[in-house]
C-alpha cells in the first residue's frame, strides 16, 4: 500500500490507525476497467475508444470498510470515478451525520473547469471500494481526446452545485427550526413550570384552609362577631383589589421582605401560632399591619389567631390559582404566537399585517432578548400587504437573529415601519459594532459568513434576498458603528408581488 502523504496524518483513522486506499497490487484487466465505466450514467455514449482513454490513463485505487479516501483541506486535483462502494464525506462542524454520499457509477472530485482547490471535508468508504481517478493535468488531453467530456462535466457541476445548495439550505433550515424549538422550550418551561408547581401545592393548601374552616366553625361565634369579621374581609379583599395598579412595586422583593418583617412584630406581638407560615401569604398580597389592627378590634382573642390563619390560607389558595391562571394563559398565548408565526391553517397567500407579524417573530426571541431593549415604531396608517406569511417571518426571523448576534451583552433592537408611497418600507436597527465595510459587499453572497464554523452556513441574508425578490421587493443595508439597520422594502399591491 502506498504510503500517506503528510496531509493524510493529521487526521485519525476511527479504527485507531490511519488507513487509506491505494492502487490495487495487482492491476485491473483494463476489459474489466472499461465494463464498470459503462456503468457510470455520465459516460453514456461513448465509444470502445474513448473508454479505453479512461482506462489506461486512469489510476486505481482501492480500499476497504472505514478506508480514508481524503483529507478535509487536502488538495483536490483529480476527477473520481466511483466504481464500487460507497463514499461518505463528512465535515467537522456538522456532526455526526454525513455531508454528502458518493454511490457507485458517479463522476465526482474536481472536474474541468472546477476551480475547486480543497477537499471540504472528510471522506472514508463504506464497505470495500473500488475508483478511476485521472489528475487534473490529464484534462486538457481528455478533453482533446473526448470533446463530449465538456459538456458531461459542465452539467455534473450543475448538479453538484444544485444537490449541494439544496443540502446546505435543508442544513439553515433545520438549524433555524431547532433554534425556534429551544426558543420556544424555554418560553414554555416557565409557565409550565410554575403552574405544575402550584397545581401540586394547591391541593395540601386546600386541605389546610379546609382545616382551618372547620376550626373557625368551632369557635360557634356569634352572628354579631360572624357578621363583623366578614366585613373586614370584604373591606380588606376590596382594598386589596384597589391596589391591584400598584402590585408591580408591592412584590417588589425588597419590599415583600421589609412588610415580612413588620408582618411577624405583630404577629409575635399577638402571640399568633405558626407566624413564619402566616407571614409570606399576608406581605405578597399587600396586607399591613394597620388592617390586621382593625381585625384585632372586631375578633375576641381567642378567634383572632384562627381568624388570621383562615384568611391566609384563603389568600394562599387563590395566590396559587391565580398563577395556574396566569401560566396557563401564558402558555396559550405562546401557542396562539406559534401558529400566527407559522400561519398553521392560513392560506400560503394572503393580507399580512406586518406590524403583528413582526411582534409574533419577536415573541419567538423573548428568551433571548434579554439585556436587549426593544423598540418597536409600527405606522398605522400602513395597510396589509399581499404574500407569503411563513416566508416574510423568515426575514424578520433572520433579521431579528443578526441582530441579538451583534449585539452579545446588551443593545438596543429597533424595528419601524412606515408607508412610503405605495411601498411598505421596514427597518431593523441595532446597537451593535456595524459590519465592516470591506465585508458589506459580500454579506448577501450564499455560503458567506463571518460566525465561527459550525454557528452559521452563511445563508440567512441569501434567503432573505431570494424571498424579498419574490415579492418583488429588496434589501439594503446602512452600517457604522453603534449603528446597523437593514432596510426592506415591500410593494403593497398583491398584483405587484407576484
Amino acid at each position: 500500500m502506498a504510503a500517506p502523504s503528510s496531509y493524510e496524518a493529521l487526521l485519525p483513522h476511527p479504527s485507531g490507525h490511519q488507513v487509506f486506499i491505494a492502487p490495487p497490487d495487482h492491476p485491473t484487466p483494463q476489459s474489466e476497467i472499461v465494463a464498470a465505466l459503462r456503468t457510470i450514467p455520465a459516460l453514456d455514449g461513448l465509444t470502445e475508444e474513448e473508454y479505453r482513454w479512461f482506462a489506461v490513463n486512469g489510476v486505481e485505487s482501492m480500499g476497504e470498510d472505514g478506508a480514508m479516501v481524503f483529507c478535509e483541506g487536502s488538495p483536490c486535483d483529480r476527477m473520481i470515478f466511483i466504481l464500487r462502494g460507497e463514499v461518505h464525506v463528512r465535515r467537522h462542524h456538522s456532526g455526526p451525520m454525513a455531508f454528502w454520499v458518493g454511490r457507485a457509477g458517479q463522476m465526482t472530485g474536481k472536474l474541468p473547469y472546477s476551480r475547486m482547490k480543497i477537499y471540504t471535508g472528510e471522506a472514508y468508504l463504506v464497505g470495500s471500494g473500488w475508483s478511476l481517478q485521472i489528475h487534473e493535468d490529464l484534462f486538457p488531453d481528455m478533453l482533446a481526446k473526448i470533446p463530449s467530456m465538456t459538456q458531461r462535466c459542465v452539467t455534473t457541476m450543475m448538479d453538484r452545485v444544485r444537490e449541494v445548495t439544496r443540502i446546505e439550505q435543508q442544513a439553515e433550515k433545520l438549524g433555524a427550526l431547532g433554534k425556534l424549538a429551544a426558543n420556544l422550550a424555554h418560553e414554555l418551561n416557565n409557565p409550565a413550570s410554575a403552574a405544575q408547581r402550584s397545581a401540586s401545592s394547591l391541593f395540601s393548601e386546600l386541605r389546610q384552609y379546609g382545616d382551618q374552616k372547620y376550626r373557625m366553625g368551632n369557635l360557634c361565634l356569634s352572628e354579631s362577631e360572624t357578621s363583623l369579621y366578614r366585613s373586614w374581609v370584604t373591606r380588606t379583599r376590596s382594598a386589596l383589589s384597589d391596589q391591584e395598579q400598584q402590585r408591580s412595586a408591592a412584590r417588589d422583593t425588597l419590599a415583600v421582605s421589609d412588610r415580612e418583617v413588620d408582618l411577624l412584630g405583630w404577629l409575635d406581638k399577638h402571640e399568633i401560632s405558626n407566624p413564619w407560615a402566616i407571614a409570606p401569604a399576608l406581605a405578597e398580597t399587600g396586607v399591613s399591619t394597620t388592617q390586621l389592627d382593625e381585625l384585632a378590634t372586631v375578633a375576641s382573642p381567642a378567634s383572632l389567631p384562627v381568624a388570621i390563619a383562615t384568611f391566609a390560607s384563603s389568600l394562599r389558595v387563590e395566590r396559587m390559582a391565580e398563577t395556574v391562571v396566569d401560566s396557563t394563559v401564558r402558555i396559550f398565548d405562546l401557542i396562539r404566537a406559534i401558529k400566527d408565526y407559522s400561519y398553521m391553517d392560513q392560506a400560503p397567500i394572503q393580507d399580512i399585517d406586518l406590524a403583528q407579524s413582526i411582534e409574533n417573530t419577536l415573541a419567538m426571541f423573548k428568551s433571548r432578548l434579554e439585556g436587549i431593549e426593544v423598540v418597536t415604531d409600527f405606522d398605522p396608517t400602513l395597510p396589509p400587504i399581499g404574500g407569503y406569511g411563513r416566508e416574510l417571518n423568515q426575514v424578520w426571523t433572520a433579521l431579528i437573529e443578526n441582530a441579538i448576534e451583534a449585539m452579545p451583552d446588551r443593545g438596543t433592537l429597533r424595528i419601524c415601519t412606515q408607508l412610503h408611497g405605495h411601498m411598505a418600507f421596514i427597518e431593523v436597527w441595532d446597537t451593535g459594532p456595524g459590519i465592516d465595510p470591506e465585508l458589506k459587499s459580500r454579506i448577501f453572497e450564499p455560503f458567506y459568513t463571518t460566525k465561527a464554523p459550525g454557528r452559521g452556513l452563511g445563508l440567512g441574508l441569501d434567503t432573505v434576498q431570494r424571498i424579498l425578490e419574490r415579492h418583488s421587493g429588496y434589501i439594503h443595508v446602512e452600517s457604522s458603528p453603534g449603528a446597523t439597520c437593514f432596510q426592506v422594502r415591500l410593494p403593497l399591491e398583491p398584483a405587484q408581488a407576484y
